[in-house]
């Protein structure tokens, strides 16, 4: 069994994590977890979405929290742009603010399309072609976002040849990097290799990561079907924080802290320091006024205090 050495995580807890929350996160409380992830190691973190806020109020201080964030030169900050006045805002600013890297977000479903962004997934693709060519012009790093490769909470299963479909779409207009998204947790880890091994046909190993939410447990293993392929990049959410608003039932996407501990017991090297990461959940945990998601977390915060 052949297994990555190192494992590149995008911790995306400021924005897919937060913006499901009904009470208001100040843009303080976001810039500082922020920090505190970046201070644990992680080299990659997704800090908001330029959207409306009619929609995703959660959101509405996107260039507030981009212009308070403290720059570490060896982390990428990025950002979910899905249309041009989203990425025009995102890169209205000076452009020590702009982020590193924006985000698209297509579906493997057509009626999951229509429910999130209100468009066919042929529409939806010519809605990101100009987004990317903008982004791609300013050298700002283009990822895609592929929602229920494995399963729709409209549509049940969704087929491999509909996720290599999509991959498709998005290489054609010059998406330089895809995730693999289980949004609603339902995938197991056969399905999973089926829907990876469709985005491989249009992606190299290198520009292909999981993104896998917990909502039947099955995150882990899904992690794990996904590293045995050699896929070493993947987005987790600090303390297991989101859901996703158009998926009634789905859980947060899987705990960071769980999939680190988790690399660190194979030998894998994250870069990331446990204890501060586990610290990070804690923060926002806090603030939120509940334990944090994560088994990992909260079996060490109680080994501390025994």
């Amino acid at each position: 069994m052949s297994l990555p050495s190192k494992v590149k995580i995008v911790d995306v807890g400021p924005r897919d994590g937060l913006q499901n929350e009904k009470a208001e996160v100040p843009a303080a409380v976001k810039i500082e977890l922020v920090h505190r992830l970046q201070d644990a190691g992680l080299t990659e973190i997704e800090v908001t979405s330029f959207v409306s806020p009619k929609w995703v109020p959660q959101m509405s201080d996107n260039a507030q929290v981009m212009a308070g964030i403290r720059r570490n030169p060896r982390v990428s900050y990025s950002v979910l742009t899905p249309n041009m006045k989203g990425f025009e805002a995102a890169v209205a600013a000076p452009k020590n603010e702009w982020p590193d890297e924006i985000v698209v977000f297509g579906a493997a479903s057509e009626a999951f399309s229509q429910k999130n962004i209100n468009c066919s997934i042929a529409e939806s693709i010519e809605r990101f072609a100009p987004v990317v060519a903008a982004a791609r012009e300013k050298g700002i790093h283009v990822r895609g976002a592929m929602s229920c490769t494995v399963g729709c909470p409209y549509e049940g299963e969704i087929a491999p040849e509909r996720v290599g479909m999509l991959a498709g779409l998005m290489k054609g207009i010059g998406v330089q990097h895809v995730g693999v998204a289980d949004t609603i947790g339902v995938g197991t880890p056969l399905k999973v290799q089926r829907a990876m091994e469709a985005t491989l046909k249009h992606f190299d190993i290198n520009d292909v990561s999981g993104h896998f939410h917990d909502t039947y447990g099955q995150a882990l293993s899904n992690t794990l079907t996904a590293l045995q392929m050699g896929v070493w990049q993947y987005d987790t959410s600090v303390a297991g924080l989101g859901g996703c608003p158009f998926a009634k039932g789905a859980t947060g996407n899987v705990a960071t802290e769980d999939v680190v501990y988790m690399l660190h017991g194979m030998g894998i090297d994250t870069g990331i320091d446990l204890d501060k990461l586990i610290d990070a959940g804690k923060f926002i945990s806090d603030f939120l006024g509940r334990k944090p998601n994560s088994r990992a977390a909260t079996a060490l915060l109680n080994k501390r205090t025994n």
